[in-house]
Formats: structure tokens, sequence, C-alpha cells
């Protein structure tokens, strides 16, 4: 499909009520073409990839062009075979790290890991913008970082967790990550990277939001059956824009998965009772206190222990169905 890049421009850059949304197919198109390669005829120069990626952020994106989008980065994606044998993995986005509270995400990814579900958390593979990553605290734990697709499913296999950074799961999307440097904002590239799902076999996701007009668009985009997966999607309230519950307060968490949503853990009204956290902030000072929490030291915040049950079940459960139904083919 050939673009017409001023057009797409004027429509999409008049400002959060004035811009036109493009259907399922055009935003295919246009973020197939944002994800393509140098050398490539469709790809998009840097003069109007940027225009595109601020108009993005000031409009936003409805369920129908997430669709496409996402369609697109599933095709410039390294996919991934999930151990055999074992219930069905989980996928963790971690893009955004602790900027008030402890990054608590790799905690759960080992919580989850330790009870034997495999565990992928894909995210950036360093600190940014004063806030402590996933893969700081991951290091401190010594959990390396993955360099590439047979890495990612050795630690899979032998350790139930690996953490991936988006490089080793796909460059092109990396690349327009990696803009945010150059722009100063986050564009559709750090919305979409949180609903990828890179297991060649079903995989629960968790999903996040921050504002409420995105788990509206989430819901919706995911209450389509082939979006969501055999696996479906758990989407609730993120934690600083983490996928990890808060530990101060219990949200609503929602299983999508065939059309239909049902809430897995309702949420609570008010504030939770604390338990001991680390005193600081800081990779070092939180990969200890995870390490007190995973040998029972420690209590884990009471929601952040219902999202890991939740999880768990859902997992199980899932495994179960997986051996005993045939796999759909979507036509």
């Amino acid at each position: 499909m050939s673009l017409d890049l001023p057009a797409l421009l004027h429509e999409l850059g008049r400002g959060a009520r004035g811009a036109r949304a493009l259907s399922r197919a055009d935003a295919h198109a246009l973020f197939a073409a944002m994800l393509a390669d140098e050398n490539a005829p469709e790809r998009i120069g840097d003069l109007e990839l940027g225009g595109l990626l601020i108009a993005y952020r000031i409009k936003g994106e409805t369920a129908d062009e997430l669709a496409g989008m996402l369609e697109a980065c599933d095709a410039r994606l390294r996919h991934i075979a999930a151990p055999s044998r074992l219930p069905t993995p989980v996928v963790i986005p971690s893009y955004n790290g602790a900027r008030k509270l402890p990054n608590l995400t790799p905690l759960l990814a080992l919580a989850l890991a330790q009870r034997g579900v495999p565990v992928l958390v894909h995210g950036d593979a360093a600190d940014a913008y004063g806030r402590i990553s996933s893969a700081s605290v991951f290091a401190a734990l010594g959990v390396a970082a993955c360099r590439d697709v047979a890495d990612i499913e050795l630690a899979l296999h032998t350790r139930r967790l690996a953490f991936a950074p988006i490089e080793v799961l796909s460059p092109p999307l990396a690349r327009l990550i990696a803009l945010r440097q150059r722009l100063g904002v986050r564009g559709p590239a750090h919305t979409l990277v949180k609903l990828i799902q890179p297991f060649a076999a079903p995989a629960l996701r968790l999903v996040n939001y921050t504002h409420p007009q995105y788990r509206d668009a989430m819901a919706e985009l995911f209450l389509d059956a082939r979006i969501a997966g055999e696996a479906g999607v758990l989407l609730a309230r993120g934690s600083e824009g983490e996928a990890v519950a808060d530990p101060r307060r219990q949200v609503a968490i929602e299983w999508l998965r065939g059309g239909t949503a049902t809430t897995q853990v309702e949420a609570v009204s008010g504030t939770s009772a604390l338990p001991e956290l680390p005193d600081t902030r800081d990779a070092a000072t939180t990969a200890r206190w995870i390490e007190r929490a995973l040998a029972g030291a420690v209590a884990l915040p009471a929601p952040l222990a219902r999202q890991i049950e939740a999880i768990c079940a859902i997992c199980i459960r899932e495994q179960e169905r997986e051996a005993t139904t045939p796999r759909k083919e979507w036509s």
C-alpha cells in the first residue's frame, strides 16, 4: 500500500479532538513502514516519522489502530519456543522502571518462576530518565540479560525465567523506542511494546495501563479473541507504569480471553497495609530485599501475593486445557 504521508500527517496532526483515526488496515501499513529497514522503499523519512510520532502522542491510538499496528509488530518479532510440559508461559513487559517505589517486577517474575511458571520479561537494557529498570535489578540478582533467542529458550528451560532487552526480540521496534531520546516523548511504539506476544505458543500477557482512557482501548482491543490469543491477557492498572501490582492498593485484575472479560481479583477501596519494603529504591537494595522475600523472610505485599496466585491459577489451568483441547486455527 502506497502511503500519502502529507495527507496522513494532515489528518493525524489535528490534535486530540480534531484528528481522524486510521482504519486497522491503514494503521497496519503505516506502522509497518515505520518499522521498515533502512534501505526498504517503504521506509518513512526522519522528518515525517517525527511528525507522525508527535501526532500520535497527542491524539492517542484507538483499538482498531492498535490492532493494525500490533499485527505489523508481530511480523517483525523473533518468536520463541515455549518450554514443554510446563504451565503456560507468562510475558511481562518492563519499560517504565521505578521512580518513587522499589521496582518489584523482578520479584513478580522470580516468584512465578519459583512456582514452576515460565516467565519472559522484556524491557529496556539500562536505567533511563531517573528510573530504576528491571534490567538493573535483575543484574544485581545475578540474572543476566539474554543475548539471542537461543539464550532465551535455554534460560526458560533451565531456570524458568528469561530477561530479554527489546533489541533481542525486535530490533526495528527497539529503534522506534530509542527515538524518545531525540523527541523527548513516548510514541505508539511504547504502547505497542507492552502488548507483544513473542512466544510461538499460547502465553499469558500482563498488560497494564495508567490512564483510564487506555483501559477502555485495551479492553476493546483484547475482547477480540484472536488478538487476546488462546491464553488471553491479564489487564490491570499498573504500578508506575509497570505490570507488577501496586503494593499500596488493590486494583481490579481482569482476564480477557475468548471475547469475554472476567474479574480475577476484585478492587478494594482505600490503601493496603504496607509490609516492610526496601529502605531505598536503588537496584542493589531492592535485589537484597527481593532475595529475602523469595526466601520467606519478609512478607509479600498483599496485592502482589494475590496477583501471583491469580497468574499461577490461570497458567496451570491453561496448561491442562491445552493438553486436552485441539489447538484453534484462526481463518
